[in-house]
Formats: C-alpha cells, structure tokens, sequence
C-alpha cells in the first residue's frame, strides 16, 4: 500500500514531534553514512533539538572536519572579499579618469568664455576663434530661423484677422443695402396706393349719432 504524501509543517502534538525527531534524525543520520560509505566522502551532520541537546554524526574526527569547513569558509569569503576590493578599486580608478575629463571640460568652457587664457599658445587662441565664429554662425543661423517663424506666423495672424474684417464689411454692406431697399420699396408702394376720395368732406357731414336696431326704425 503506498504511503500518502505528508504535508511538511510543525507537529503540534508534543509527542508527536518528539518521536518524529528521534526517528528522522537517527534516519538522517543513516543516510549521512550511506553517502559516505558509498561515495568514500567525509559526511559531518550536527543537530540540535528544542531543548538545545545536540546531536552529530561524523565519518571522521569531527573537530578536524570543523576545522577544515572553517578554513574552506575563510577562503570562499577571501576571495570573495578580495573581488569585492577589486571592484572597489576599478569604480576608484573610473572615478578619478571621470573627474580629469570633468576638469578639462571645464577648463575649455571657461576658455571659450574668454577666461583663463594666458596659458594658451596662439595655435589653441586660433583653435578657441574658429570655435567661437563657428558657434555665433550657428546661433544666428538658428535666430534667423525663428524670427522667421515668428514673421510668418504674425503674417497668417494678420491675414486671418483681415478676412474676418472683409467678411464683417461684406456683411454690413449686404445689411445695409437691404435695409435701402425696404425703404424703396416702402416708399414705392405709399405713392402708389389709391387716395380714398374723402379730401373734401367736412367733418359736420359725417353722421355721429348713435342709432339702435335696424335701419328703417331708427328715430
């Protein structure tokens, strides 16, 4: 019958776990035998239980095998240590070859600047001139250029705004011509109305008196 899968975690039950311990350490304890029968290795195991007892097991005499695992650990961290210090020392050597690169940058800046001229040959002052124009060329080249972005931008800006102007002159002038034709039109049709006849009558020919019911009996 095969044995199920135990699931690794701490026993809870004291008991338990003290007999768990006894059998697995003095299991472990065989196969560090076995290994070192079977491979002619030097084994060592150390085991501590809860209550600080301890337990070991040792193909050899186990103090030499402390001894030489101390000594293999000092030199895996003397090397280790030493690239470490390796390491160190090439970040020194970039940092000090950066730092002259700084400084020569910025003694040339400061000589293009017109500072700190009086070591330079008049080979390196010809070299700093021919820089300098170079670097005004390129500066005016660029200024030209902008203030020519800016011309033609202003010129579109105007151009627009002087379209918005013809468009709002062309709408009052449609306005207003419109509003004299209304008031053509408007005279045209006052004169050609017909005149109603009554320019002659006098005002005490027009009846005013207020009758009542039909026409045949009124009083």
């Amino acid at each position: 019958m095969v044995r199920g899968k135990i699931e690794i975690k701490r026993i809870e039950n004291l008991t338990s776990r003290q007999v768990t311990f006894s059998k697995r350490r003095k299991g472990l304890f065989k196969k560090a035998h076995e290994l070192s029968v079977l491979c002619d290795a030097q084994v060592a195991a150390i085991v501590f239980s809860k209550n600080g007892k301890l337990y070991d097991f040792a193909s050899s005499n186990m103090q030499k095998m402390i001894e030489r695992c101390e000594i293999q650990r000092n030199e895996y961290t003397g090397a280790e240590n030493l690239q470490k210090q390796q390491y160190v020392q090439e970040l020194k050597n970039e940092m000090v070859i950066m730092m002259d690169k700084i400084e020569l940058l910025q003694l040339h800046s400061r000589k293009l600047m017109g500072q700190d001229l009086d070591s330079c040959s008049v080979e390196e002052l010809n070299e700093i001139s021919t820089k300098i124009e170079k670097s005004l060329t390129n500066v005016r080249s660029r200024k030209a250029k902008l203030n020519e972005y800016k011309i033609e931008k202003l010129k579109a800006e105007i151009a627009k705004e002087k379209e918005v102007f013809n468009e709002g002159s062309g709408l009052r002038q449609m306005f207003e011509a419109q509003s004299l034709w209304m008031q053509s039109r408007s005279m045209k049709s006052e004169k050609s109305a017909p005149s109603c006849g009554c320019g002659n009558m006098n005002i005490s020919d027009v009846e005013t008196d207020l009758s009542i019911g039909l026409p045949e009996n009124r009083v």
